[in-house]
């Protein structure tokens, strides 16, 4: 059984509908007994950084989320549910994310792009032997964020795209977390494959 976290924010049905095309159990929800028996937690965000932190804090799920990830229960944060598992983020001034990984989210440059960043962009692997991407062929997949992520230990980049003349994060890992700021439920062929890739390793 997958967990997808119910928070208040986020296309958690959509995810959800994929997570069952791709033959596993999905169930939305903020109960603290139901995430800890879920194989894997998924978390979804769409909105901004501040409010969705304000949102786990006012459930207690932020502790929860800790907690969980602290004794190795899977998690994979999609799009701002990945920027939220890093320290901080500029976004609307200085908001501490849940600090599972370690890094800053920042907005894009003005005048270097267009931003939000919205569309199509192909991925690069930086580490094609990591269980997650191993044996895929990288290609595109869709992507809506005006804030990225800058790691501070590259080690934990699994995958990039280009955009804004500059090296985006698009999927990191380390240990039992994972992110991808892209939305693989919206992403085709290549989103389902890495959303299958994460089900086989945890169930």
């Amino acid at each position: 059984m997958i967990a997808i976290v119910d928070y208040g924010m986020g296309n958690l049905h959509s995810v959800a509908k994929a997570v069952e095309r791709l033959g596993s159990t999905a169930v939305i929800t903020a109960d603290r007994d139901v995430l800890g028996a879920a194989n894997a937690i998924l978390l979804p965000g769409v909105g901004a950084f501040g409010d969705a932190m304000d949102a786990l804090r006012t459930t207690g799920l932020d502790v929860v989320l800790k907690e969980l990830a602290s004794l190795g229960k899977p998690l994979l944060g999609i799009c701002l549910g990945m920027q939220l598992l890093f320290e901080r983020s500029t976004e609307h001034g200085d908001h501490e994310g849940l600090g599972l990984l370690k890094g800053t989210v920042v907005r894009f440059a003005e005048g270097m792009a267009k931003v939000p960043h919205m569309g199509w962009n192909e991925l690069r692997w930086k580490q094609s032997q990591h269980a997650l991407v191993n044996g895929l062929a990288a290609g595109h997949v869709y992507f809506v964020h005006s804030y990225h992520v800058l790691p501070e230990d590259g080690a934990d980049l699994i995958a990039v795209c280009d955009y804004a003349d500059r090296e985006v994060t698009a999927i990191v890992a380390r240990k039992s977390i994972y992110g991808m700021q892209f939305h693989p439920e919206k992403s085709g062929e290549l989103g389902l494959q890495l959303l299958q890739q994460f089900l086989r390793m945890v169930t």
